[in-house]
């Protein structure tokens, strides 16, 4: 008969399991945080076999509880946790912590290891990430769950720590959840006082417990060493369904170092050797095996999935009734979840941009959008305070608001950081497709949450408008020179940018089908004009990213080739008719996505710009990219400085960005 002492002497020596793996591994690595994971054992221990629920044969059950670890650094206590949970982890994997090609990388990376719930490491990431995992859950349930059948009810736990805290984007997540009463979402602050400099107190002398008041934050106090005092922390949560909850758990970094205990020493590196040696013995652990896990204590972490594995089968067997009783219902969940896209979808979207007059591109977006929001139900966003200006409401759906998230559109305020951050997190959730949006040249501010989308493969769609420096009359503040290239910079990310109505619809038809990896639609505030086209274009080789929209003369030979992007092309266009009257035989080509034209073959890329013919470049932006792209001789017409404050004729007049402009620029450098 096991006693309560028994048992608590059991579960102390489980918790000793989790600090010691991560000491043996960072040791092995010699490479690491140790710290963080010997500080929050125990509360990843009562979480884990206490809270969470989870179903590590099915580490994809839609019902699961989310898992963040924010404080990416500390990815061996995810990794831990993972093993002893009986995920598909070994303790191989765990020996090879941080080497090549080991699942397990210095901070958590989506994808490496079942049960990695998103990649973490940019402190502040994993905060925004857990709150756009609570508010797509917040909108799954409403839009799945009938009375009786809660099949999507449940929460995002979260470990987050000083320097999380300490970055922007976590402040504005934290408003966000706050306002939008995020009761779902639960957060232990590892509140150990040292950052890797020392002592928090260098530079974090806020009241961390008001300041989330202040936001709408239901919080408590905790002692991380404790387990009874952990538990009821988590309860309190639990039972706090109308705000997220942030559990202040005061532990101590390096729990269990003799000479390490409490200082920056133990934050990023091994504890060494002869402490390694120190800490054993201090908390009674064997020097011999490494990587030591006691039977007893993996029977303690069998026992809770089994007791798991009832509540995952309950669950099955009511999502079953579900699926018969709400057929209608069980329909949304297959389109929200497989994310099947109809062969006929840039035939439909194309209907919502017919020919017509002069008109801005965010508009032709804000129509396409309208019909993918009919054509895919998992279609979700909005803007960051922006969308009157970037176009982005879908008319048919309500406003994501406090106590009813039944809608579509999203109101993210002035807070492009989480926008970004809380995107990444709706894509991870599954079942949603994210869309945010604001001006191009306010990307700057999201480009660390959609470099981890690209990093992640994540389906998530920016629409960027005011694209260039025809944003007129705002100024330089406003007008995007850099941007464009930034972006392009990026793998894995996606940069169109349309010229007119039909790309516009089938730059969103792309982002709409491509589902590992995140998509950028940049747009125009000014108008731009319905192009023309070739008799019989196919208008498939927009999906190539470049290719012919004026061919030459037939008969004669080809002299020049202009290139141009968005609503450059349209001033290509009439450059070559003033150079088509000197006797250069000219061909535009619009090129809406860079990075997809040098995916195609080699082949293709020289049908449309052949080597040995020169190339005119024109972008309202910087060159930067271009030349890695186009081999052949080339002249970039684009930016060379910032804009100015003007209309947006008067400053294509005076940056050179008119036919007659452009036409005397090449007719000079073809003279050299």
């Amino acid at each position: 008969m096991t006693t309560g002492m028994d048992r608590l002497s059991l579960e102390q020596k489980a918790i000793n399991t989790i600090r010691m793996l991560a000491v043996d591994a960072v040791e092995k690595a010699n490479s690491g945080h140790p710290g963080m994971p010997m500080g929050m054992a125990d509360c990843a221990f009562v979480l884990w076999t206490r809270f969470l629920r989870f179903n590590p044969k099915d580490p994809n059950w839609p019902n699961r509880d989310r898992f963040v670890l924010s404080a990416g650094h500390g990815s061996m206590l995810l990794y831990s946790m993972l093993y002893l949970s009986g995920y598909e982890v070994t303790l191989e994997d765990l020996k090879q912590f941080r080497q090549w090609e080991s699942r397990t990388p210095g901070h958590p990376e989506y994808g490496c290891l079942p049960g990695v719930e998103t990649t973490t490491g940019p402190l502040g990431q994993g905060f925004a990430n857990g709150v756009g995992m609570a508010l797509a859950a917040k909108m799954a349930e409403a839009r799945l769950n009938r009375e009786g059948f809660p099949i999507v009810n449940h929460r995002i736990f979260a470990i987050v720590s000083d320097g999380d805290l300490m970055e922007g984007i976590s402040s504005e997540a934290a408003s966000l959840a706050g306002h939008l009463k995020l009761g779902n979402l639960i957060y232990f602050y590892d509140d150990n006082h040292i950052t890797i400099e020392g002592s928090t107190d260098l530079a974090f002398s806020e009241d961390v417990e008001k300041r989330f008041q202040s936001y709408g934050w239901h919080t408590v106090r905790a002692d991380g060493h404790n387990l009874n005092s952990i538990e009821s922390a988590i309860r309190e949560g639990i039972e706090e369904n109308e705000r997220p909850t942030l559990i202040l758990v005061r532990t101590h970094i390096g729990f269990g170092s003799p000479n390490k205990q409490d200082k920056e020493s133990c934050h990023g590196a091994p504890l060494g050797k002869e402490e390694v040696v120190k800490t054993k013995q201090n908390l009674g652990w064997p020097l011999e095996p490494t990587f030591y896990v006691p039977e007893e204590v993996k029977a303690i972490f069998q026992e809770r999935v089994k007791e798991l594995e009832k509540e995952y089968e309950k669950w099955q067997a009511l999502y079953q009734t579900w699926r018969k009783q709400f057929p209608e219902l069980a329909d949304l969940w297959d389109q929200m979840y497989r994310k099947k896209v109809k062969p006929s979808l840039e035939e439909k979207l194309v209907q919502a941009v017919p020919p017509g007059k002069p008109t801005a591109t965010r508009i032709h977006g804000w129509k396409v959008l309208q019909l993918a929001a009919e054509e895919m139900p998992g279609l979700v966003g909005g803007s960051a305070d922006l969308a009157p200006s970037t176009k982005t409401i879908i008319e048919k759906a309500s406003s994501i608001r406090a106590g009813d998230f039944s809608g579509r559109n999203l109101h993210f305020g002035i807070r492009e950081h989480a926008m970004a951050g809380i995107l990444n997190g709706m894509a991870l959730y599954g079942g949603f497709i994210p869309y945010g949006s604001t001006f191009l040249v306010f990307s700057d501010y999201m480009r660390p949450s959609i470099r981890l989308a690209a990093l992640m493969g994540l389906q998530v769609i920016y629409v960027f408008t005011h694209d260039s420096i025809f944003v007129g009359e705002d100024g330089p503040t406003h007008q995007p020179i850099e941007h464009l290239a930034v972006l392009r910079a990026i793998p894995g990310l996606t940069v169109i940018r349309p010229a007119d109505g039909i790309e516009t619809a089938y730059a969103w038809a792309y982002a709409l089908r491509k589902q590992d990896g995140p998509t950028a639609i940049c747009l125009t505030r000014q108008n731009v004009p319905d192009l023309p086209r070739p008799e019989h274009f196919d208008a498939s080789l927009i999906h190539k990213g470049g290719y012919v929209i004026s061919p030459e003369e037939n008969g004669r030979k080809l002299s020049l080739i202009l290139v141009a992007t968005g609503s450059e092309v349209a001033v290509a266009m009439e450059a070559k008719k003033i150079l088509q009257e000197k006797g250069h035989n000219i061909r535009v080509v619009s090129m809406p996505s860079t990075s997809i034209f040098a995916k195609q073959p080699v082949s293709y890329q020289k049908e449309v710009i052949p080597l040995e013919i020169p190339v005119v470049v024109i972008e309202a932006g910087i060159a930067q990219g271009w030349r890695d792209l186009i081999p052949n001789p080339m002249l970039f017409i684009g930016m060379h400085r910032f804009g100015a404050s003007a209309p947006a004729e008067v400053l294509a007049e005076k940056f050179g960005f008119t036919g007659q402009a452009v036409a005397e620029k090449i007719t000079a450098w073809l003279q050299k």
